[in-house]
C-alpha cells in the first residue's frame, strides 16, 4: 500500500511539474512576443528556449526558477538574442540587449 502512495505521489508531482512547465513557456512566448513588439523587431521562431532552470527563495516562499532564451532580428537583418526570467509565474527580468526608448520619441 505504502509503495503504490509513493507511486501516485511521485506520478502526481512529475504531471504537475510537466504542466506548470508548460504554462511558464506558453507565458514566456507571449512574453517575448509583446516585449519584441513594443520594441517594433521581429521575433524569430516565434519560440523560447529553456537555457536554465532551479530554484529560488523569495518572500512568498520557494519557487521554479527559469531563464529563457530567444532570437529577434532588427529590420530583417541578423539574429539578437534576448532573454527573460521568470520566478515561478511572475516575470522579474527581460532584456532585449536595446537601448532603452525615451518617452520623447
Amino acid at each position: 500500500m505504502t509503495d503504490q502512495l509513493l507511486a501516485l505521489i511521485i506520478v502526481l508531482g512529475v504531471g504537475w511539474f510537466w504542466l506548470d512547465a508548460a504554462r511558464a513557456r506558453e507565458m514566456a512566448v507571449g512574453l517575448a512576443q509583446r516585449a519584441c513588439k513594443e520594441r517594433d523587431v521581429q521575433l524569430l521562431d516565434q519560440a523560447v528556449a529553456l537555457r536554465r532552470l532551479g530554484l529560488s527563495w523569495c518572500s512568498r516562499g520557494l519557487r521554479i526558477r527559469r531563464v529563457y532564451r530567444f532570437e529577434f532580428s532588427e529590420e530583417g537583418i541578423g539574429r539578437r538574442t534576448g532573454y527573460l526570467v521568470l520566478l515561478g509565474l511572475d516575470l522579474v527580468d527581460l532584456s532585449l540587449g536595446l537601448p532603452q526608448m525615451s518617452d520623447d520619441a
